[in-house]
């Protein structure tokens, strides 16, 4: 079952896996002892995988979209956009990178690599900023995911005096340079390599936020990178 998973590239199922081994192996089998043996053995399918119920709970907070599509700030720790992103390492284990970024130069201001889409996840990431910010009052953006729905976040950017802004329901596009940032790491860094556990994954999103914060030159910070655009600044 390792060979063929590894050979098919992941793509059988318990099902599928309990055709091939019949005809493997000549004799009746069960397709539930193949599922059973899958789950010992850490066999996953890359697709078609049953996705997890979620039993929905009602936001505790919600704040109206203040940022509004504007996404161009004139001033470092103007604006700040939020998001989590999942990713895979190992035999499709889950990983969660939360990161806030500032729309003045486009700069990853903190992130943070975890195994849980929790509330500590994302309260560290803010944790972090506003250490950084050094006083700064920004506009928070982000969606309306229940960390950010929370009273716990809530009660954090009041206290730090940031003021909270969410985008509306299903409009990706309210957070879009977030979205936009994602997509950039994926293509550029996460998509070229497999990462065999969660260390190595960390070692590569560490690796890539500090190319490009402070490496990766871009036309519309006139040929420099977000950390040199943002010196000039200062």
């Amino acid at each position: 079952m390792k060979r063929l998973h590894e050979e098919l590239k992941g793509i059988l199922g318990y099902r599928r896996m309990a055709m091939h081994m019949r005809r493997l192996f000549d004799m009746p089998i069960n397709r539930k002892r193949i599922y059973r043996l899958m789950k010992m053995a850490g066999i996953e399918s890359v697709i078609r995988r049953k996705r997890k119920k979620y039993v929905r709970s009602s936001p505790q907070h919600i704040a109206e979209n203040l940022l509004n599509r504007e996404f161009k700030a004139e001033n470092p720790n103007e604006k700040w956009v939020t998001d989590v992103t999942e990713m895979k390492y190992g035999t499709s284990q889950k990983a969660y990178l939360s990161a806030i970024l500032d729309l003045y130069d486009g700069s990853i201001i903190s992130y943070v690599l975890g195994t849980s889409n929790d509330n500590p996840l994302v309260m560290k990431t803010l944790d972090q900023a506003i250490e950084k910010a050094h006083g700064a009052t920004p506009l928070i953006h982000s969606d309306r995911g229940f960390q950010y729905t929370s009273h716990e976040f809530r009660r954090k950017t009041k206290k730090a005096k940031l003021k909270q802004s969410m985008s509306r329901v299903g409009k990706c596009i309210d957070n879009g340079p977030m979205e936009s940032f994602w997509g950039t790491l994926k293509c550029e860094k996460y998509y070229l390599d497999k990462y065999e556990t969660f260390e190595e994954l960390k070692k590569a999103i560490e690796d890539y936020i500090h190319f490009y914060n402070h490496d990766r030159l871009q036309l519309r910070l006139n040929g420099l990178s977000p950390l040199e655009y943002r010196a000039e600044a200062a």
